[in-house]
C-alpha cells in the first residue's frame, strides 16, 4: 500500500473504499444509537471559535478572519463540550477537526490534517465512568459491523474473529507508569514524563488481542483541561484507549478541571496565556459542572475495524499532512 492516496477518482471508485465507507457509516450509526439509548443528546459542534485546544506533538492551528477578529478552526471541541453541559447532563457530537500536523507525519500512516471525532461529555462523571462508556461504545460499534456487514469485511480481507476478545472480554487497564516499565522491558526508552510516543504505542498495541486503556498520565504531558488527581498530586485523571494489532491510539479522555481558579492555574502551568481563553473563562467563572469525557477518532476506529494499512483509506477525501489535495 502506498503511503499517499491515489487520485480522487481512483480512490472514490474503488470497491475497497466503498466497503470502508459503508463500515464507517455503520460505526457512526451504531455509536449514535448506543449513546442515544443511554440518554445522550447530540449537539452540532462549532467549526470556528476564539480559541481551541492548544494541541501538542507539533500540530499547528489554523487562523481565520472572523469580522476582524482572529478565530481558530477547531482542533477539538473540548471547551464547548464542557460549556454545553449547562444545557444537558450527557452530550455528544460528531466533530470535524483540523490540525496541521508536521509534514513528516505524512509517512506514519496514522495522521490526517482533517479528521472527525465522536466527542462525548458527561456531567458529574469521573474518569472511570467515561472509560466505561467508551468501552461499551466501541464494543457496540464493532458488534454492529460484524453482524451487519460481514460481506464488506470480506472485501477487505478482515477476519471478524480478530474481534473475538474485544466482544467477549473487558478491556484491560494499566497506568502510564506501568506502560513505561513494560516498554523498558521491550527495550524502548519511553520518557516517563511524557505521553507514550508513537513507537511505544505500536509496541504495546502489537502485544494485545483487544483494546486496552492507559491511565494516569503525568502532569505536564497533557492540556490544562485534564484534571490533576487531588489524591495523587502530579498525576492526571485521564486515559487513552489503544487498539490491538499495532493500530495504536483510538481515544483520549479525562476528568476535567472545572473550577475557574484551577483552570487558570493549569493554563499557566502548561504555558498557556489565559487571555486567549477569555470567553471560556467567563463561562467557567459563572460555574460549569464537573465532568469527564473523551474523543474517538472516527477514521482511526474505522482503520482498526477494517484492518487498513493507512488511516487515509478511512476517509473519502483524505488530507495528508504536508500534501496538497482535493
Amino acid at each position: 500500500m502506498s503511503q499517499l492516496p491515489p487520485s480522487p477518482r481512483k480512490h472514490l471508485d474503488s470497491p475497497r473504499t466503498r466497503a470502508v465507507l459503508r463500515i464507517q457509516q455503520q460505526i457512526v450509526s451504531a455509536a449514535r444509537d448506543h449513546l442515544r439509548a443511554l440518554g445522550f443528546v447530540e449537539l452540532l459542534p462549532p467549526v470556528i471559535g476564539p480559541a481551541t485546544d492548544p494541541g501538542g506533538r507539533g500540530a499547528k492551528q489554523v487562523d481565520v478572519d472572523y469580522y476582524g477578529h482572529r478565530y481558530k478552526l477547531m482542533t477539538s471541541a473540548i471547551m464547548y463540550k464542557q460549556a454545553a453541559l449547562l444545557s444537558f447532563d450527557k452530550i455528544f457530537c460528531v466533530a470535524p477537526n483540523v490540525r496541521l500536523e508536521p509534514p513528516e507525519t505524512c509517512s506514519t500512516q496514522r495522521h490526517l490534517a482533517e479528521f472527525h471525532q465522536f466527542d462525548v461529555e458527561i456531567a458529574g462523571a469521573g474518569a472511570q465512568d467515561a472509560m466505561g462508556v467508551a468501552e461499551d461504545l466501541v464494543r457496540a460499534a464493532v458488534r454492529s459491523v460484524t453482524e451487519q456487514l460481514p460481506a464488506d469485511l470480506d472485501v477487505l480481507g478482515r477476519d471478524p474473529d480478530a474481534f473475538a476478545d474485544l466482544l467477549a472480554q473487558p478491556f484491560d487497564r494499566l497506568t502510564h507508569a506501568t506502560a513505561v516499565a513494560e516498554l523498558a522491558v521491550l527495550g524502548h526508552e519511553q520518557n516517563p514524563d511524557a505521553e507514550i510516543d508513537w513507537e511505544g504505542e505500536a509496541m504495546l498495541s502489537r502485544k494485545a488481542t483487544r483494546p486496552f486503556f492507559v491511565t494516569s498520565y503525568p502532569k505536564g504531558s497533557r492540556g490544562f483541561y485534564d484534571r490533576e488527581d487531588p489524591e495523587v498530586p502530579g498525576t492526571l485523571r485521564n486515559f487513552d484507549l489503544l487498539a490491538a494489532e499495532g493500530f495504536g491510539e483510538l481515544i483520549s479522555g479525562a476528568e476535567r478541571e472545572f473550577d475557574h481558579a484551577r483552570i487558570v492555574t493549569r493554563m499557566r502551568e502548561t504555558g498557556e496565556n489565559p487571555g486567549k481563553y477569555q470567553h471560556f473563562l467567563e463561562v467557567a467563572r459563572e460555574g460549569i459542572p464537573g465532568s469527564a469525557g473523551f474523543g474517538i477518532g472516527i477514521e482511526r476506529l474505522t482503520r482498526y475495524v477494517c484492518g487498513l494499512d493507512a488511516v487515509w483509506e478511512a476517509t473519502a477525501f483524505p488530507k495528508i499532512p504536508g500534501v496538497v489535495s482535493l
